[in-house]
């Protein structure tokens, strides 16, 4: 079993690594409801975060960044996430394993 600490030196590298691709981040704050191409939806308020899977959780927040780990509900349960913000509107996402995610700043769900 992979520890608490590793995992988060895991999401930060992958973070600091996404910074380093991209550049800096243009918008005032990550915060938000965020959608991907597929359908998928995402929400992110300081270091609490509603998971595309519906899962309330808390990560390590910064302005700019956002990371946590995926729960056992969702695909690569255990593993880190690493979010940065490319813009006012955009947001790239790197799952553990897989590739690079574009997210666009989206609106709040319609219940």
């Amino acid at each position: 079993m992979v520890s608490l600490s590793k995992l988060r030196l895991a999401a930060t590298t992958i973070a600091a690594g996404i910074t380093l691709h991209a550049g800096a981040a243009l918008a005032d704050a990550i915060d938000g409801d965020w959608c991907h191409a597929d359908g998928r939806r995402l929400s992110i308020n300081g270091p609490d975060i509603v998971t595309p899977g519906g899962a309330r959780l808390k990560g390590d927040y910064d302005r700019h960044h956002f990371s946590y780990v995926a729960p056992v509900s969702e695909p690569g349960a255990g593993a880190p996430v690493a979010m940065v913000l490319q813009g006012e509107l955009q947001m790239e996402l790197k799952p553990s394993s897989g590739d690079l995610q574009t997210w666009r700043r989206c609106g709040k769900p319609i219940s």
